[in-house]
């Protein structure tokens, strides 16, 4: 399949990739490579694995990161209670030794975290690894395993070889520097906020029955407030929250309500001190030059 056929594939499931981005994942997929996708919160990292899951048909399995994220949370963890109750019980019919210890530590006994499961499906996921550089520097020695072999060493029962080996995508938006060693794994793509063109052809594909004067000054007005200076610069979905309600407040024209685009404003700017900045007079300024 070409990046193009691909490119259309996403933009079926609502998501409009970039050619660079199009080319990224395809190649990510051809060579088995898993992908790095790096850029601001809000660009749609994290839509493109659930676009790319639904467009393959496949399930989308997500870990995400945090600070202070371990194996047990990430890999594999065993089921202590259920190993206790089996000891008691096998006590109680004088069973015990190595044929209980085996028994206790076998995968019947073991719960898949995000990184085991996605090894394990019979059909191929989509494995999420999400903010990446929130976790841990620690915890990117786990993961080096699972990106290089794809493969999982638990101590009590070995090393657990992938039944089909997933579609990866790390998203990281930027708060920490990643290892050169996790990067080298990787293939790389950068995600910037869309041009006009692009974010209205996301907005169009996800508010098909949005009044075309309307969506372009909603670009348009997005596109100026990225330019001042913010706190959070609203994203994508800030984008499309925003389109939706002046579409239910029923707003033909962003000039034509300065109290009622003020109050939509608070889809867009999400701190106080935003809030505060981008008063009326700004807003009208904004909307004028998006009309």
């Amino acid at each position: 399949m070409s990046w193009q056929a691909f490119q259309n594939d996403l933009a079926g499931e609502g998501y409009v990739a970039s050619d660079d981005l199009s080319v990224a994942l395809q190649l990510a997929l051809s060579l088995g490579r898993p992908l790095l996708l790096e850029g601001a919160a809000g660009v749609g990292k994290t839509e493109v694995a659930r676009a790319l899951a639904a467009a393959r048909d496949t399930r989308l399995i997500r870990l995400q990161c945090y600070e202070g994220l371990d194996a047990a949370q990430a890999i594999y963890e065993w089921n202590y209670q259920r190993q206790l109750l089996t000891i008691r019980a096998a006590a109680e019919d004088g069973e015990t030794g190595k044929a209980v210890e085996d028994r206790i530590f076998s995968r019947d006994f073991l719960l898949e975290r995000p990184l085991l499961a996605a090894i394990t499906q019979k059909v191929a996921p989509v494995l999420l690894i999400d903010e990446v550089d929130r976790a841990d520097e620690e915890f990117e020695a786990y993961l080096l395993e699972i990106l290089s072999d794809f493969q999982i060493t638990v101590p009590e029962l070995g090393t657990i070889d992938a039944v089909t080996r997933p579609v990866v995508i790390l998203t990281s938006n930027g708060t920490r520097d990643l290892s050169d060693a996790l990067r080298r794994r990787c293939l790389y793509a950068y995600v910037d906020y869309p041009d006009r063109e692009t974010e209205l052809a996301i907005l169009n594909a996800r508010l098909p029955g949005l009044n075309a004067t309307l969506a372009q000054q909603i670009i348009g007005f997005v596109q100026k407030l990225r330019e001042e200076e913010l706190e959070k610069v609203p994203g994508i979905a800030e984008t499309l929250d925003f389109a939706a309600a002046l579409s239910g407040l029923g707003i033909a024209d962003l000039t034509d309500d300065p109290a009622t685009l003020q109050s939509a404003l608070t889809t867009l700017l999400k701190t106080q001190s935003d809030q505060a900045n981008i008063t009326t007079e700004v807003a009208q300024r904004l909307a004028g030059r998006a009309a």
